[in-house]
């Protein structure tokens, strides 16, 4: 039997331990966490609510990583305006997240001690939004969680960053969804173990003047690909309303073809594309989808530390378009990547092309590479929900009407920034953060 021991005594922390004790590091960069922590049914949510003064006072220049000091300190202090339409709706998972950090992953029927430990929401969704939120849209939330301790505790945090719960459903009975994740310091990864909630949400839970005051002013609507009988009806309203539908294709999921079909935009993961095509590579993979999905405008695959690739589909009919090899036109742009240049960056293709791929078919489109910060070892804390805050600045991104070559840079930026502190939420930027100001001008 492996067993994970946690340590009696943190630095920087205080804890009770009834029964398990339960700590917030106030140790991590930008971010000023809530000194008590007790799993006591009647205190556990208090446990997880990080302090939210740190939107205006816990970030200071002098505690940037090195690699931004000397950007942020020569950045225009002019920030941006929000965009004016900035509500989003979003559907799918929440979760309490167990976060066990250790020095390397265990062998089988090893018995090892964290280094540190961490209690915090999570789910897709609810990191997404938290991410949107942060930056400064309204982000509103449809999901489930029971009305337990752990559910109490997901809604009040969500709450406390600015994520708008009142079209979640609370369920008297059942249990609210949580997570453990070892955190491998060694190789930086996680392993992530999920328990779903019970019971499943079942759309009769989302009576339609819910669903419509929840769209109402809408600018987005995003599915995690989670509650996926709920998100299609979501999905279909927003559908009726011509508001855009952005889908996180994480894996392969039950109902997700059918969230696919109504999708705008998608955003998925590396394995996802050839593991949905069976296409001989993610290029390809991405002209197979969008021959597939034809209402899809762009489609972008993240790559981790590799940074992504979006495929742009163009309609408009332009005459004598350049056919060329989807491989061979990735190939082209990632030789033009600067292996020395540690910010992220976008290489466009110089114009819209025909582009194939031999058995599946060719779309009209401009493909973009984007790269991703080049995390200093010292600083690269945990990886957990980088694809979550990723999308929450492709959501961002949307409502502010940013091209391609602006939005991808920025995303990466906000993914590399949550990198730096342990759990998906932590080290989440907000609005007003040094390290934005030249992606946002």
């Amino acid at each position: 039997m492996m067993m994970l021991s946690l340590p009696y005594t943190f630095p920087n922390s205080t804890y009770t331990i009834s029964p398990l004790p339960i700590l917030h590091l106030s140790s991590f960069p930008f971010s000023c966490a809530a000194l008590h922590c007790s799993f006591s049914n009647s205190c556990v949510q208090h446990s997880i609510v990080n302090c939210r003064n740190r939107k205006s006072k816990c970030l200071i220049m002098s505690s940037l990583p090195p690699s931004f000091r000397a950007s942020a300190e020569a950045a225009s202090p002019s920030i941006p305006p929000l965009p004016e339409k900035r509500i989003v709706v979003g559907c799918g998972a929440v979760a309490v997240d167990f976060l066990a950090a250790v020095s390397a992953y265990p062998k089988p029927d090893d018995k090892i001690r964290s280094t540190s430990l961490l209690v915090q929401g999570g789910g897709n969704a609810g990191n997404a939004l938290t991410c949107a939120a942060r930056l400064g849209l309204n982000s509103r939330l449809i999901s489930k969680v029971a009305d337990d301790p752990q559910g109490r505790a997901i809604l009040e945090e969500l709450k406390a960053d600015g994520v708008d719960t009142s079209y979640s459903v609370v369920s008297k009975e059942g249990n609210s969804p949580f997570t453990y994740i070892i955190v491998d310091s060694q190789t930086k990864t996680r392993t992530c173990i999920h328990s779903p909630g019970n019971p499943p949400m079942v759309p009769d839970e989302l009576p339609q003047e819910i669903l419509s005051s929840a769209v109402d002013g809408a600018r987005l609507v995003y599915l995690d690909g989670r509650l996926h009988e709920t998100a299609l009806v979501l999905a279909q309203e927003a559908s009726c309303r011509k508001l855009p539908i952005l889908v996180d294709a994480e894996r392969p999921r039950e109902g997700l073809d059918s969230l696919l079909n109504l999708a705008d935009y998608v955003v998925c993961s590396a394995k996802f594309p050839q593991a949905w095509t069976e296409a001989p590579s993610i290029p390809s993979a991405l002209v197979s989808m969008l021959v597939r999905l034809p209402k899809i405008k762009f489609i972008i695959v993240t790559l981790g530390e590799d940074g992504c690739i979006m495929l742009d589909r163009r309609v408009e009919e332009i005459p004598e378009l350049e056919e060329m090899d989807v491989d061979n036109a990735v190939g082209l742009l990632r030789q033009k990547i600067n292996g020395e240049n540690t910010i992220p960056a976008c290489i466009p293709s110089k114009s819209v092309k025909r582009l194939k791929a031999d058995g599946i078919g060719m779309v009209n489109g401009r493909l973009f590479v984007g790269t991703a910060e080049k995390i200093p070892a010292s600083e690269l804390v945990d990886t957990t929900g980088a694809g979550d805050a990723f999308i929450g600045a492709i959501l961002y991104a949307i409502c502010a009407d940013m091209p391609p070559e602006k939005m991808l840079p920025f995303a990466a930026q906000v993914a590399a920034a949550g990198c730096r502190a342990l759990g998906a939420r932590s080290g989440l930027p907000w609005h007003t953060d040094p390290r934005l100001v030249p992606f946002l001008c």
